[in-house]
């Protein structure tokens, strides 16, 4: 029973994908909300106080801006800004939620700073000249906030894998979540302003929707 919401979730984001396969646009509506929602009734079950590492309320907020993006990105017209501002959000709430139990700056934790830098700056650099090919120059600033803020949360979550704080499991399952979730965004751009993704909606869906069980099971999850 302690994994029940995260089992429904899963059920809606594997219909979720489905739904894309299949083209069923009445089926999205539905189960790619369902799946926010179920993760979020697994955190408001176990809201009582803080979590073992990060505060609860700050996971909460996290998946509420996800949930908001996710509407914003999945109804029809162009409303791909404000789905931005809110995922964007929702990774500032990673990154306070990861932030209450940093290391120590030692070499391993450069490694990690540089190694994510380095390949969120390759990234940006043909995001932006994509932008740049197709006027769309306004959005270089938020596509580098934007790149910004989540490659912070991505280098936050790395660094509980080289932090004596976190145990391995959690730290492990943090990684997993905050890289996926990262994926999927860089798909996103990727195929809107550098080229064309083949299974493009599959491919963010289900990256992002392992993602965020993953982080909510690295906060959450006990032996």
């Amino acid at each position: 029973m302690k994994y029940l919401f995260i089992k429904i979730a899963l059920g809606f984001a594997a219909l979720n994908w489905a739904a894309i396969v299949i083209k069923w646009k009445w089926l999205e509506y539905i189960a790619k909300p369902a799946a926010m929602l179920a993760l979020l009734a697994y955190v408001w079950r176990l809201r009582p106080g803080l979590v073992v590492h990060g505060n609860i309320n700050w996971l909460i907020f996290a998946l509420l801006f996800s949930l908001a993006g996710d509407i914003f990105l999945m109804l029809p017209g162009n409303l791909f800004l404000p789905g931005l501002i809110a995922f964007l959000l929702a990774h500032m709430a990673y990154i306070f939620a990861l932030s209450i139990a940093l290391p120590p700056l030692n070499l391993a934790s450069l490694i990690v700073v540089l190694m994510v830098g380095m390949t969120s700056v390759q990234i940006y650099r043909r995001v932006a000249a994509g932008l740049e090919s197709s006027g769309e120059t306004r959005m270089k600033i938020p596509a580098l906030l934007y790149t910004t803020v989540i490659s912070v949360m991505v280098i936050l979550a790395l660094l509980t894998l080289v932090s004596n704080g976190w145990e391995n499991y959690r730290a492990l399952l943090l990684s997993a979540g905050a890289l996926l979730f990262s994926i999927s965004d860089t798909w996103i751009a990727w195929d809107r302003f550098v080229e064309p993704l083949k299974y493009r909606d599959l491919r963010v869906m289900s990256s992002y929707h392992l993602g965020q069980v993953c982080l909510c099971l690295g906060f959450l999850m006990t032996p």
